[in-house]
């Protein structure tokens, strides 16, 4: 815990409170530890927090679908195969010659060219969480600790980009189900690598002068606000008597770095309608549909940023499949497009790469409440940007969607690719437990995905 006491008549600073004024930093959804406390893990860990600085800025966002979207009713439509099977929706024609996606897909079709749609992900353990596409490998027959997810590996691998820029960042929201709001695990990396998290648990203690993360929206109020914490701060030479890693974790929750990137209210008008408004409600036990998380994802990798997740909806369809798609489907068309669409106009498309997937997809066969059943034995996922070579369709599924027919691509390829455009060879970059023992970033059989790099 940090925090910075100064009389009443401090600037202001807290004037409202009966004794004293304070900034309290509390434990910010890292498992328990406070920000300094972190800092100082990564540094007695051998990571120097802003060893980054000076590097190049590659990232990557992962947008997780919890539940396991339909892959036959998305991006591998059967319309040879019985009703039963095919069901509702029709294909329409991308700008890429041959390929055709759901009609529930119009923005991504009108730039196909800038995707790849992965037809034949395999791989999935059936758990009905986020582990998998995080962390690329299975929740079962686990090291101690737990496998790192990409996030974690990158934090301490590349440590941050700039001292006030957090290098993994979870912006998955609580839900009903638990394990689908996991932004991240940091496994054996320890607590010192897992996610910042905005708007998780430890956001209440990320109060500013009254001023907390749900207020992000009155910037004026923020600034203002951190404006007479550090003059109050310097007045007291409270500074002064901060261990480094205080004062590193004041920087970060005071920096106007990460205040400005969370607030997406700094956006031009047309850019923010672009992405859309989202629906805040979560789904049953599923997420909300935040369409403004799809910019402040893109905001954050800017500022700095290595990783950042997000979860959106609720996809775990085992009734009223067809109704749940024509409400979700034109909404994640819209974020993605527009996620994919922002980068390449702002030049960070050979930078930063983008991954769209669930833990699983459906049932060949709709149910007797019009629905699809969990099917681990194979999915669907869009790749963009981050330098790979688009425009591409990659695997195929037999004539019913049953498994994977050419080119089976597993869920640590994927990981191995998005490491590969990092600019880490997967091969040779290793990670140590907590006996020191090294491991690789994937396992020895799979190497990045020829077709993209």
């Amino acid at each position: 815990m940090l925090t910075i006491f100064g009389d009443r008549s401090d600037s202001g600073f807290c004037d409202r409170l009966p004794r004293r004024s304070f900034l309290s930093i509390g434990g910010l959804a890292l498992g328990g530890l406070s920000l300094p406390q972190v800092l100082q893990a990564e540094s007695e860990n051998g990571k120097n927090p802003s060893a980054g600085a000076g590097g190049s800025h590659k990232a990557v966002i992962m947008i997780f679908l919890p539940g396991g979207p339909p892959h036959q009713d998305m991006f591998d439509l059967k319309m040879d195969a019985p009703r039963e099977i095919r069901g509702e929706f029709k294909p329409i024609p991308t700008n890429v010659s041959g390929i055709e996606i759901c009609e529930y897909f119009p923005r991504i079709a009108r730039m196909s060219d800038k995707f790849n749609f992965i037809r034949s992900i395999v791989g999935a353990s059936g758990g009905h969480d986020s582990v998998q596409c995080l962390a690329g490998r299975s929740s079962r027959g686990q090291p101690q600790g737990g496998w790192p997810c990409m996030g974690a590996n990158l934090s301490a691998i590349e440590g941050m980009v700039h001292p006030s820029m957090p290098a993994f960042v979870g912006l998955a929201p609580d839900m009903g189900h638990k394990p689908w709001a996991d932004a991240g695990q940091a496994g054996f990396l320890g607590v010192s690598h897992s996610p910042f998290k905005p708007s998780g648990p430890g956001k209440s203690d990320m109060v500013l002068d009254g001023i907390s993360l749900d207020r992000l929206a009155d910037r004026r109020g923020l600034l203002s606000s951190f404006d007479r914490m550090r003059r109050s701060v310097d007045a007291s030479g409270a500074m002064e008597g901060m261990d480094s890693f205080s004062r590193q974790a004041f920087g970060i929750l005071t920096s106007s770095k990460l205040a400005r990137a969370l607030d997406i209210q700094q956006e031009d008008a047309r850019v923010r309608e672009r992405y859309g408004k989202g629906i805040p409600g979560n789904v049953a036990d599923g997420g909300p549909r935040l369409m403004e998380q799809f910019l402040m994802a893109r905001r954050l990798v800017e500022a700095g940023a290595r990783c950042v997740t997000l979860a959106f909806s609720r996809w775990d369809w085992h009734g009223g499949n067809f109704k749940r798609g024509r409400e979700d489907m034109p909404m994640l068309d819209q974020g993605v497009s527009a996620l994919v669409e922002d980068l390449h106009q702002r030049g960070l498309d050979k930078d930063v790469s983008v991954v769209v997937w669930g833990e699983f997809g459906r049932t060949p066969k709709i149910n007797d409440k019009g629905g699809r059943d969990h099917w681990p034995k194979v999915s669907c996922a869009l790749l963009a940007c981050g330098g790979m070579r688009t425009g591409q369709v990659i695997g195929s599924t037999n004539r019913l969607g049953e498994h994977a027919k050419d080119r089976p691509v597993h869920f640590q390829e994927v990981h191995a690719t998005l490491y590969h455009l990092m600019g880490l060879n997967p091969k040779t970059t290793t990670v140590k437990d907590f006996n020191g023992r090294p491991h690789y970033l994937v396992d020895s059989q799979y190497e990045p995905m020829k077709e993209v790099i």
